[in-house]
């Protein structure tokens, strides 16, 4: 059974994303947890702020040489060759790119740990020295994490584009599980410096349980660099509007650390705090349908079956909204119990919870488009257009360094939440009307109608569970964790439960889908899924 589930191959999209979102939803928990240890040892002040900067210039360096290059053309092209029935040559174009990129992360970690007081300096003019001097330490123990990350992600890749995905979906609970054990036991050790141990063995543990389902696959390494290889010319052609892409993300990220250094000592930590709790459902609902898509539309726009692809995608597009509209809703409802519950105890008190939850509402309100850009750009690359999604975060990235500096001076923190929601918005209805405009795939009937009976569901959904709140509030003690918990988790249930049952009532289709691929997985009842299963 446990060999069967290690490697056996996901045949549909709902499929593959209930995996994902399943082993999501136990990394995303761990996440969590992760984010009560440190807000009740640390709470929103100094020391996360030292933490949480440091990620910054590792993982710019990261997601700019190694993502760019593997998420936009690894996939497609790797899928390409397998479906060809050409391993052996797939293999070797995936151990040139790890090679070649292995030899640029490096350079540019050496750089970077060298010049890290320069970098740190200019990253956070609102730090004191102390601070400043902290933050550099920990950045440069940093910098042994995207050598991990890099090994993983190629592995990641193969296995993606084997559809081996709960593996795969394994590899960020285990990442999570070392930065746990780096704020529980590591900082008892070296202090501060566990935190960034502890990243360092997260990202170890990430790239290491992929490792042996690759090897059973056909992987093994093989020093070579081939530029000349076909694979490797189209995956570096593809990177180059990809990574720029990226830039423009991780630019994002940079403004946003570097404005919020100058507020309110723990903005930073504020604004990740409440992004990682929002970030929840994304990964549990959102990314796990993109990642899951990704291989077939990437094989569909290989064989060029454009009709296949729309319909799939299309699916894919109301299947995701379908969750996350209601759950926008339900974060607006219960941000206060959801925060208490979560960060509520230790160091993190009532103004940090006040502060975070505000943020937590201002987000919500662009989690339908946060949603939905990991999957159209996905779109964009199966169909080998990196430069679309470019632009797109392009303009949304300048509106968002506009809206960012005139906002904070304002409204502090909350400025600074409200910049990157309306910078997301306006990203997702780029990519929206682009991808309509390529595939000329979306109709009224197959988009609009759908949209407006879950929203209609979801909206009548949130008044039950705002309404519950107040019926249970007179008989429970609001001011301790059992009260607190016990009231939000009856106002989640009775709302959930008023959202499937008026799906039902209204025939939604999504639901439909989700109920058969959940009775097809807990009693192997066979179930139509022809608009959503890929021939082999």
């Amino acid at each position: 059974m446990i060999k069967k589930l290690l490697n056996g191959k996901t045949g549909s999209i709902t499929s593959a994303a209930l995996i994902l979102g399943v082993a999501s939803l136990a990394s995303k928990a761990l996440g969590l947890l992760r984010d009560r240890i440190l807000a009740g040892e640390f709470g929103a002040g100094r020391e996360l702020d030292i933490y949480l900067a440091a990620f910054r210039i590792p993982d710019f360096i990261f997601n700019i040489v190694v993502i760019g290059a593997l998420s936009a053309g690894f996939i497609p092209v790797f899928t390409k060759l397998i479906s060809e029935k050409k391993e052996q040559r797939a293999f070797r174009t995936a151990n040139a790119v790890l090679n070649l990129l292995f030899i640029i992360l490096i350079f540019f970690c050496l750089l970077a740990i060298i010049f890290a007081p320069n970098l740190i300096y200019l990253l956070t003019p609102g730090f004191d020295s102390a601070k400043k001097e902290a933050t550099v330490e920990l950045t440069r123990i940093m910098f042994l994490s995207p050598i991990f990350l890099l090994l993983s992600s190629v592995i990641g890749g193969i296995l993606q584009s084997y559809q081996r995905f709960f593996v795969y979906s394994l590899s960020p609970i285990l990442y999570n599980l070392g930065i746990i054990i780096g704020a529980i036991h590591f900082t008892e050790l070296w202090g501060l410096k566990g935190l960034a141990w502890g990243v360092v063995l997260g990202s170890f543990l990430h790239f290491a349980i992929q490792l042996p389902i690759a090897i059973k696959l056909g992987f093994s390494y093989q020093w070579v660099i081939d530029l000349k290889d076909n694979g490797v010319r189209k995956i570096i052609r593809m990177m180059i509007p990809r990574t720029l892409t990226l830039f423009v993300v991780q630019f994002n990220l940079l403004v946003i650390t570097i404005i919020a250094s100058t507020l309110d000592e723990g903005s930073l930590v504020v604004f990740n705090f409440a992004n990682n709790l929002q970030s929840f459902p994304l990964g549990l609902f959102a990314i796990s349908f993109a990642i899951a898509s990704f291989p077939i539309l990437s094989s569909l726009s290989g064989k060029e079956k454009r009709n296949e692809f729309a319909k799939n995608l299309n699916i894919t597009i109301k299947q995701i909204l379908f969750f996350i509209i209601p759950t926008s809703i339900f974060l607006i409802v219960l941000r206060a119990q959801i925060v208490r519950i979560i960060l509520g105890w230790g160091k993190f008190d009532w103004q940090d919870t006040i502060l975070t939850l505000n943020a937590l509402q201002i987000f919500a309100l662009s989690l339908f488009a946060q949603a939905l850009i990991p999957l159209l750009s996905r779109a964009f690359w199966a169909l080998h257009d990196a430069k679309t999604p470019f632009f797109a975060a392009l303009i949304s990235a300048v509106i968002n360094l506009i809206l960012a500096i005139v906002l904070s001076k304002q409204f502090g923190i909350s400025g600074l939440v409200g910049a990157f929601s309306v910078s997301a918005v306006i990203n997702a209805l780029l990519l929206y009307y682009f991808i309509n405009k390529k595939l000329n795939f979306v109709c009224h009937s197959k988009i609009y109608k759908p949209l407006s009976k879950i929203t209609f569901a979801s909206v009548i959904a949130g008044f039950f569970s705002y309404g519950t709140l107040y019926i249970v509030e007179p008989f429970l003690n609001t001011h301790t964790f059992i009260g607190i918990f016990t009231q939000g988790s009856l106002a989640g249930i009775v709302g959930i439960a008023a959202y499937c049952f008026i799906s039902w009532k209204l025939a939604i289709e999504e639901f439909m889908i989700f109920k058969n691929s959940i009775q097809k997985k807990l009693f192997k009842t066979k179930i139509k899924t022809e608009e959503i299963v890929i021939e082999e």
